[in-house]
């Protein structure tokens, strides 16, 4: 497992923030139960594009209640590996931008968590990658699956280089593919197949208080 210095300790009430773009990603992760949740849980929307990411979590994690939290970086990506499909989901074990590489702490924990959490959905582990545009074509995302990574999105990039950059923590990134090789987006509310991206994101709610409790636990 990778760890990030600074992860939380037992007894700690160290909280998560979860950082995401769009309205309909943060109406979707603000949803479910909370009874899971080991400390306080903050919802940021960051608005679109790493720039955004970047100042807005900067901004939240400087002072105030959630200076110490543990991050996750989640919302919407498109899938880059062939044969990945809408409504799948990917963990990142880094993220990855033109700043490099953000590793991802307990990887093999959250993957468990959001397996258990939808076990009906297909869940990829590998490198994510962040992009300043929405990645389109067949020819951007080969580029892109070519350097090893499994998908793209805009902020996840830019939200943990920006919590590290502010103090150690435990960071993660948890994305559902909307777009995919075979199965390109035209807009957001045409999803093949009838999956709902937004109940899926919701979801995975329970696997996200899964890793930020078994932050707190005595490591061996």
């Amino acid at each position: 497992m990778t760890r990030n210095p600074g992860s939380a300790g037992p007894g700690s009430t160290q909280p998560l923030l979860i950082a995401c773009a769009l309205g309909i990603e943060r109406l979707a992760l603000r949803g479910g139960d909370r009874s899971g949740a080991a400390g306080p849980v903050l919802v940021l929307r960051t608005g679109m594009g790493p720039e955004a990411a970047d100042y807005a979590v900067a901004r939240t994690l400087a002072e105030g209640p959630a200076s110490q939290a543990a991050v996750i970086a989640s919302g919407f990506c498109a899938g880059l590996a062939s044969g990945m499909h809408p409504g799948d989901l990917v963990v990142a074990t880094e993220t990855r931008d033109r700043r490099g590489a953000t590793p991802c702490t307990d990887v093999e924990v959250l993957a468990g968590a959001v397996a258990r959490a939808l076990p009906d959905r297909v869940v990829h582990t590998g490198p994510l990658a962040g992009s300043d545009h929405v990645v389109r074509g067949t020819a951007e995302r080969a580029a892109l699956r070519a350097e090893g990574v499994i998908a793209v999105d805009m902020e996840s990039a830019a939200t943990l280089a920006a919590a590290l950059h502010t103090g150690p923590r435990p960071v993660a990134a948890v994305r559902v593919v909307v777009d995919a090789p075979e199965h390109e987006l035209l807009r957001l509310g045409t999803l093949s197949g009838g999956i709902s991206a937004f109940r899926v994101l919701r979801q995975v709610l329970p696997a996200f208080y899964e890793w930020h409790r078994s932050l707190l636990l005595p490591r061996r």
